[in-house]
């Protein structure tokens, strides 16, 4: 919320790797934060929200939801700004059902218990929320692209706990929505999809059904199976275990080359299957840039 800092933050890594692309120093949860809920972010614990207000409290007034998020716009537009032309600016948003997640058990959960009761026990209310956060997701990242994101990603994070059936129904379906929503606005728009850790046939089905140009996936995911099965549909990304960042040496320089093996030829964003840890040693970064430039 302080756009001078998040800029700064922003653009730290281009400075010190020259990555080819920026993505917005932000969190997803500042959506549940713009609907009512507020959120706050505790040492060793991290994000932690209030309770639920319920689903008829939330505010549903888009000019508010804007006016709340209005720093987060400045800083992306500010970013934009400060980045060479041939750089990307990565705008990002969290999908309908992890910040449902979120918002009903109240902080991060491996299971998400709540969401799932709540969902079973309330279809039609459970229904409301996921519209209501398609809509606000929606508009969250076509104000980051109109200030400036070349590109958004929405991120599915609790995407791996769902049934299949439910997949299709919270994650697939919201993101179908909320896709052809920003494309109604902004045609050419490029959009990320990232549903984190289902099944392969799960993203296979993601690329076919959300009309994404990209899909990233995780560390468990074949980069082999998605060059055959998903890289006619959409664009590729992922996916470095983030702990072999860690280890670095052969083991990190091993499995940087697996993963352009697989992907040589196809359309592809190298990346990490999830986020850099805290304790990976910035020389490791540094040569993961370099294999890869070396390589491609």
């Amino acid at each position: 919320m302080t756009p001078e800092m998040a800029v700064d933050v922003t653009l730290q890594p281009i400075a010190r790797y020259d990555f080819d692309a920026a993505i917005l120093f932000s969190d997803i949860l500042v959506v549940p934060f713009a609907l009512g809920q507020d959120v706050r972010f505790e040492d060793g614990i991290g994000p932690v929200l209030d309770t639920f207000p319920g689903v008829d409290a939330l505010e549903q007034d888009e000019s508010v939801w804007l006016r709340k998020l209005a720093p987060i716009y400045e800083a992306l537009a500010g970013s934009r700004a400060n980045l060479a032309p041939e750089k990307t600016m990565l705008g990002f948003a969290g999908a309908p059902w992890t910040l449902a997640a979120y918002m009903l058990e109240g902080r991060g959960s491996p299971d998400q218990k709540a969401a799932k009761l709540f969902a079973y026990r309330e279809p039609q209310k459970f229904a409301k929320l996921l519209g209501i956060l398609e809509h606000a997701v929606a508009r969250h990242l076509i104000q980051q692209l109109k200030s400036g994101a070349d590109a958004v990603q929405l991120f599915d994070s609790w995407a791996s706990g769902l049934p299949f059936d439910a997949f299709l129904e919270w994650s697939v379906a919201p993101a179908k929505r909320i896709v052809a929503a920003i494309r109604r606005e902004m045609p050419t728009a490029k959009i990320i999809g990232f549903p984190r850790a289902t099944t392969q046939a799960g993203y296979e089905i993601y690329a076919s059904e959300t009309g994404v140009d990209g899909v990233s996936v995780d560390t468990s995911a074949s980069m082999s199976w998605a060059r055959t099965n998903m890289a006619d549909k959409v664009a590729v990304q992922g996916n470095l275990d983030p702990h072999a960042l860690i280890a670095g040496g052969a083991a990190l320089d091993g499995a940087v080359d697996r993963i352009l093996d697989a992907m040589r030829g196809g359309r592809f964003v190298f990346n990490l299957g999830h986020g850099v840890l805290p304790e990976t040693p910035l020389e490791n970064v540094a040569r993961l840039v370099s294999r890869v430039r070396a390589s491609c």
